[in-house]
């Protein structure tokens, strides 16, 4: 059980902290990467005396491009591999590199990116035996050592097993494929050796330099927050390895799938369409694949979000093949065993709630006994009347708005993708306006500090909010799957002004970054 000893999760001390997603890094390639433009945000950040960096989830993605349906949940993304670290390092040539300098710059279009970034990853992953140093070299064997038994093996059979079938789904793949026969895979294995080692290469270099960024940030004071979806994609490597952890039968097809009820987003509630836990058999084996999961991630950042919290307490379970989340039932989560067990096995564990939506009296109580840090948003907060900025409980994490919010300049003034009625809109303003005594063109920065001034431990806004930028900036529109996780920044937005009049506002909360 919970000992009174466990260690606080937040940072020590009131701090502040920006939410920007990786992609959304400006560069020259594309897409944001985790080389130079990562380490100059860290810098960024250091000169705003922001100490938290939170971004969504970095494992490789699929369908709509959306960070939270990766195609592993140990793997990561490629895309997100710095390009000129590849160039400096002699992998690819600054003439291979410019194939991606066309591509617009103000966002991420993925279907030109894609292909030619695959390409010219497989051509560095081809030259690493050649090019690498011995120090990189040996670094790529220890990597292998400890990750390919967990994971990595499998992953590269995936992907190649998935591009060998047209890149559909693995239940649709021929049916020794689906079902993992030894011979089968073991020709494949066999026939496609150079391609499995292509895939380890580039896995390496993502996690080579992130480990490269993680180091960076934490010399500088800085510490990274990573999210973590709740849920697999049923299409994705950790389905189809293990396909007894989930709800779905010998042919990789389930009964129930993931989503919430209605609720603010969606009046249909989301259908998020995953396979959901088989949480019988979780706990059979001491819930030890979430243990490594956990053990993977906090190798990578020192505070973890998981996605949809409510979900290890009780779960919305929707009939496969319904067109909206409307007919579901809730089912038991694991509860505390799951906390017990990873607690058990790693110590310390630097999670975070998300609790947003219907939450329960029972998700609320798990919560507070496992002492896990919950999550305030104000945009949501603020429709509340009862709600006062100083009932944010200090164990939490308060935000203007998160990566499904507008941009707060974007929920004030409204949009034509608002779910709320010009009623509701006004009725908002007039409550943030109350709330903060702030101004309408001021209302970014008067929320932001809003939610400095409470006892929250720590105190997050979106970039874009920092910035006062409107809803041409929104990340995501919860229930959509298009035009979503695209938008980059402008670079010269981030001027000297910019950056000491946050650190001002920083100062004056009391949440500076502490080195």
């Amino acid at each position: 059980m919970l000992s009174t000893a466990t260690r606080k999760i937040l940072p020590p001390g009131r701090q502040a902290g920006v939410c920007l997603h990786i992609t959304s890094l400006p560069g020259p390639y594309g897409i944001g990467e985790i080389g130079q433009h990562a380490l100059q945000f860290v810098d960024t950040m250091k000169k705003m005396q922001l100490g938290v960096w939170q971004f969504l989830p970095t494992g490789p993605t699929a369908f709509a491009d959306s960070p939270y349906q990766p195609l592993s949940t140990f793997a990561g993304n490629e895309l997100l591999i710095d390009v000129g670290d590849l160039i400096s390092k002699g992998l690819l040539s600054e003439e291979e590199g410019s194939e991606l300098s066309t591509l617009p710059c103000n966002l991420v279009d993925y279907a030109a990116l894609i292909p030619v970034k695959n390409r010219i990853l497989r051509l560095a992953s081809a030259r690493f035996s050649d090019k690498a140093d011995g120090v990189l070299k040996a670094a790529y064997q220890e990597f292998v050592h400890e990750n390919n038994d967990l994971w990595l093996q499998d992953y590269a059979l995936f992907r190649i097993l998935k591009l060998h079938h047209g890149d559909r789904p693995w239940p649709e793949w021929q049916p020794e494929y689906v079902h993992r026969d030894n011979k089968a895979l073991r020709r494949i294995e066999v026939s496609k050796a150079s391609m499995i080692e292509s895939i380890k290469v580039i896995q390496f270099l993502f996690h080579h330099q992130w480990q490269q960024l993680h180091d960076y940030a934490r010399d500088q004071g800085v510490r990274l927050f990573g999210d973590m979806p709740i849920y697999v994609a049923l299409d994705s490597a950790d389905a189809w390895t293990s396909p007894e952890l989930l709800q779905i039968d010998g042919n990789g097809q389930p009964a129930y799938v993931a989503g919430v009820p209605p609720d603010y987003f969606s009046e249909d509630g989301q259908l998020w369409g995953n396979p959901l836990y088989a949480w019988e058999k979780h706990a059979a084996d001491g819930y030890q694949w979430w243990i490594d999961r956990l053990r993977m991630a906090s190798k990578l950042v020192d505070i973890v979000r998981i996605d949809h919290f409510r979900g290890l307490e009780a779960f919305w379970a929707v009939p496969a093949g319904s067109d909206t989340a409307r007919n579901g039932k809730w089912d038991e989560g694991p509860g505390d065993a799951i906390f017990d067990a990873m607690r058990t096995a790693l110590g310390h564990l630097p999670i975070v709630a998300e609790d947003l939506g219907l939450i329960s009296a029972e998700c609320e109580a798990l919560r507070d006994r496992n002492q896990i840090p919950g999550m305030k948003v104000l945009q949501f907060a603020i429709t509340d009347d009862r709600f006062e900025l100083s009932g944010v409980a200090e164990n939490c994490v308060c935000y203007t708005g998160t990566h499904d919010n507008d941009t707060t300049v974007g929920w004030y003034k409204g949009s034509p993708d608002d779910i709320r009625s010009d009623t509701e809109i006004e009725r908002n303003r007039q409550a943030t306006i109350e709330i903060t005594a702030g101004t309408p063109k001021t209302i970014h920065t008067d929320l932001i500090r809003a939610a400095f001034s409470t006892d929250a431990s720590l105190a997050i806004a979106p970039l874009q909010d920092y910035l006062g930028l409107g809803s041409e900036a929104r990340m995501n529109i919860p229930g959509t799957s298009e035009n979503n996780w695209r938008w980059r920044l402008d670079s010269t937005l981030i001027t000297d002004s910019i950056c000491n009049e946050i650190a001002k506002m920083v100062h004056t909360s009391g949440r500076a970054l502490q080195n």
